[in-house]
């Protein structure tokens, strides 16, 4: 994994200047949902889903939990994950990141099915000596249900938590939170598991995170779904196997009641404990446009401070999420800013580009200095073998932009610039050739799997590479071009939210058929769909934001 800024609004402030009072929420901005944080010695880390896209299980660091910086995926080759054919926001669910033996230890969710009312749910476990790897061959677990955690308890046993899934008409699929021993020494499971808690008041219980404090073993988790019904509840117990008693203070967090909260749908937490002994939650937070509308940007990472109550239960201000906070009282650790614009001088993709269901391998994509090759793959709707190197969109208003040059010589070639959320839900400003071997520029939108074609087609002409760029402006997505360095607006205005959780959801006669659990990303795009063996070059690749 190749380290780089990401998130956090305070950076390197020169030895005299003032350090900020305060910190803004989110933290980790744009796609990057069910933060996992952990603290080993003065480092922390934040492991997010990643669903489809490569490679698996993002990792963030910081030393103040202010500055943090995106240190790649985990799960970067076929050995470790295999997405190929995963369903939109299938694949990767709510890692579970913690740390024993002197082991890193991540536990993963893999969704291969979940509509029509099943769901496979294979888990693993892979541990690595550092959080740079090598991680391990990843050892199967089980499939009854989702969001795995690790929990080292005291004494030294390990145990695994997840939420229960139950298939059967007529019976609650969210059948609550189940236990179960893990032999670290063998490395399997033991023992049978054991169900410790289902809700009373609420729905959709998930998420679990298991800590232990002054005798108290304190069970966080999800509930009411990942949309605007979301919070977070604690419970707790003398015995690990409970009983628990749920908060009689309600949850510790939610925006459910609230739509004029900057910040929605927070829920799904996790803690830590600094070395002064202050607590922080990690736990999902979204940003509508508009109240209760949709969500562009994701589900995103923010942190709150924990206060304990006299009669020891955790609690956040008001049981809302702050968009600001006070800065911990740690030791100030900045990150340097990330390059606006990536000329892929490495040998390897850094880790702020995802790829789509498969790895970023020599036999697709082969960075060099002062350019990408991307060599053409599948179809828009493939979920086998696509060819989208892609970013997230971390600010409501940015820019993307990249040169390229391309050489198509049918309509079956297609190469460009795509505003992304799934196979079902995209834009595209592409090059490719009409049935005269013209080439041409052209803007395609895939709205709920229905596609148009915008007018005008640009023709190209003897150009040795064109300037593609989009540009998102809250709700509005606008695409722009630069033939023989000519500047010129596509003269069409494009709805960006439809590239957002809630448009992607789609339920056919009452029943679940696509998730949105993702987020609106930046990528480059090349189709090869006749096979002729077709590559594009992108000189380099620029992404501002509108942050101040």
């Amino acid at each position: 994994m190749t380290a780089t800024a990401s998130g956090g609004r305070f950076r390197s402030p020169g030895p005299a200047a003032a350090l900020p009072a305060t910190l803004s929420n989110p933290v980790l901005r744009g796609f990057e949902p069910d933060p996992s944080i952990l603290r080993v010695g003065d480092d922390y880390y934040i492991a997010t889903s990643t669903f489809e896209w490569y490679p698996g299980v993002r990792i963030h660091h910081s030393r103040d939990l202010v500055n943090w910086r995106c240190l790649g995926g985990v799960l970067d080759d076929k050995r470790l994950l295999d997405l190929q054919g995963v369903p939109d926001s299938g694949g990767i669910w709510a890692p579970g990141l913690s740390y024993a033996d002197g082991l890193f230890h991540l536990v993963f969710t893999v969704v291969d099915t979940y509509g029509e009312g099943w769901k496979d749910l294979p888990n693993h476990l892979t541990t690595a000596p550092s959080i740079e790897g090598p991680w391990s061959d990843p050892v199967p677990l089980h499939a009854r249900g989702f969001d795995t955690s690790f929990f080292t308890d005291e004494d030294g046993s390990s145990w695994l938590l997840n939420m229960r899934f139950d298939w059967r008409p007529g019976h609650e699929s969210f059948a609550g939170i189940q236990l179960q021993r893990y032999d670290r020494a063998a490395r399997r499971v033991a023992g049978e598991p054991r169900t410790i808690f289902r809700a009373k008041d609420a729905w959709v219980t998930e998420g679990p995170h298991l800590y232990r404090k002054d005798g108290w073993y304190y069970l966080v988790t999800a509930e009411g779904g990942t949309g605007y019904d979301h919070q977070t509840t604690v419970a707790r117990s003398r015995a690990i196997e409970g009983p628990y008693e749920t908060d009689p203070a309600g949850p510790m967090l939610t925006s459910r009641h609230d739509p004029a909260l900057v910040l929605q749908k927070a829920g799904h937490c996790s803690l830590v404990e600094t070395p002064e002994g202050q607590w922080y939650a990690a736990h999902i937070v979204a940003r509508p446009y508009t109240e209760r509308g949709r969500c562009v940007l994701g589900r995103e990472t923010a942190l709150q401070p924990v206060e304990w109550s006299e009669d020891g239960w955790p609690r956040i201000a008001g049981g809302i999420p702050a968009v600001e906070i006070p800065v911990p009282a740690l030791h100030p650790a900045p990150v340097p800013e990330p390059a606006a614009t990536d000329l892929f001088e490495a040998p390897r993709l850094g880790p702020e580009w995802s790829t789509l269901r498969r790895p970023a391998t020599p036999d697709w994509v082969t960075p060099a200095p002062g350019r990408l090759r991307v060599l053409g793959g599948q179809s828009p709707g493939s979920r086998r073998a696509p060819s989208l190197v892609a970013r997230r969109v971390t600010d409501p208003t940015c820019v993307f932009e990249t040169r390229m040059t391309f050489e198509p010589r049918t309509s079956d070639h297609l190469a460009g610039l795509t505003a992304y959320y799934n196979t079902r839900n995209w834009h595209y400003l592409h090059l490719t050739a009409d049935d005269d071997g013209t080439a041409v520029l052209r803007l395609l939108s895939c709205e709920a799997a229905r596609l148009t074609a915008h007018e005008p087609a640009i023709t190209v002409g003897d150009a040795d590479s064109v300037v593609l760029r989009a540009e998102f402006d809250g709700p509005v997505l606008r695409f722009s071009y630069e033939i023989g360095g000519r500047p010129r607006q596509f003269p069409v205005e494009l709805d960006a939210t439809t590239l957002s959780d809630e448009a992607a959801d789609e339920f056919h006669d009452g029943m679940m058929r696509t998730l949105g659990f993702t987020g609106a990303m930046l990528g480059l795009w090349v189709h090869d769909l006749d096979g002729a063996g077709v590559h594009a070059d992108f000189a380099y690749a620029t992404y501002r934001d509108g942050r101040p």
